[in-house]
This record gives C-alpha cells, sequence and structure tokens, in this order.
C-alpha cells in the first residue's frame, strides 16, 4: 500500500464486505493504559493513528472497546491495532500490516537490520542482542501470514518494500513461465 491511510480504508472495505479484517503491526509504538476507559492512540504513522487493542488486564474499557480476547471478533476491534501477541493464534479473511523500523532490509549489504530502539516488545529485546533479528523477522513472519485471503502491506522504510516487491515480481514471473511451460 502508498500509504497506512490506504492501508486502513483497504481493510475497512473488506469488512463492510462481511470479511474478518484487521490491521497489525510490529511492536513498534508502546502500549500505554486506558486513560478514563479510552484507548491511546499509540500507533502513530505520520497524521494516521489509531490505538493498540486493550491489554490483557485492561479493566473499565468504555462503550465499544472490546476486551483483549475479543479483540479479533469483536466489531469494535476494526478500530485498534493488534500486534503478534493478540493476534497470533487468528487468522482472518484480511489483514493490514504495518511494517515498522524495527527490521528494515539494507540493499547496500544485502542484510537484514534490527534497530532495537525502534522496538517496544520488551521480551524481545531483553533477549539475545544476537538474535534480534530474527526474533523481529519470526514477528513479521506471524503477522504476515494472518490474511487467508489477502494480505495489505504498509511498509515504514522504502528499502524494504523494494526489497520485498523485487522478491513478489521474481515470484509472478517465475508463476508466468511455470504455466507457459506447463501448456
Amino acid at each position: 500500500m502508498n500509504s497506512v491511510e490506504d492501508l486502513d480504508k483497504a481493510i475497512r472495505t473488506k469488512s463492510l464486505e462481511g470479511h474478518s479484517s484487521r490491521i497489525v503491526a510490529g511492536f513498534c509504538w508502546p502500549w500505554s493504559d486506558p486513560v478514563d476507559g479510552r484507548l491511546v492512540d499509540d500507533v502513530v504513522v505520520g497524521e494516521w493513528s489509531m490505538p493498540w487493542n486493550a491489554k490483557p488486564d485492561s479493566t473499565r474499557l468504555g462503550p465499544g472497546i472490546p476486551k483483549s480476547h475479543f479483540w479479533s471478533s469483536d466489531p469494535g476491534g476494526i478500530d485498534q491495532v493488534g500486534c503478534v501477541y493478540t493476534a497470533q493464534g487468528f487468522e482472518f479473511d484480511y489483514c493490514g500490516v504495518i511494517f515498522g523500523l524495527d527490521l528494515r532490509y539494507d540493499a547496500d549489504q544485502g542484510a537484514w537490520l534490527g534497530d532495537k530502539g525502534a522496538s517496544y516488545d520488551t521480551v524481545v529485546k531483553r533477549g539475545d542482542s544476537d538474535k534480534f533479528v530474527d526474533l523481529v523477522k519470526n514477528t513479521y513472519r506471524v503477522l504476515l501470514t494472518r490474511g487467508m485471503k489477502g494480505c495489505f502491506i504498509y511498509f515504514m522504510d522504502d528499502e524494504t518494500r523494494k526489497f520485498f516487491q523485487s522478491r513478489m515480481e521474481r515470484t509472478r514471473a517465475s508463476s508466468a513461465v511455470a504455466r507457459q511451460n506447463s501448456r
């Protein structure tokens, strides 16, 4: 997707069409406690913002805000972003993924770079520094596999977007050649 707003619109459109649809993101923003029963718009990309889903221990949530374990199925969950801890184990018809700055592809080095400073995942950050990139890769693997019919992705880093696009183009070209050869 060209913008996070486009991603949000695509997910809401799929939801209005009757499909289960949610936005998820890498853990690149703080996860605040509710204030006066309202969730804080922690996930901010430019002018766009949305709250994470409620924390598992959140109480006294305002009207229309589902408890954490209902985020994936309650209609109010469409107005919140899920993370690897709340999306894992659930599949949706369509998933929108915000690919944050905690993991970037550096084309010059031909390597993945992890940025602990861009991560708010205390579990992953406390782990072995040598495994940070692998752990964050696994986070995105989980998030990118939640959509059963489709997945929309917004990349915050342009080089990472280009890397993914190049792999998709290569896959499409290989599929086209295989179809042509099978005729």
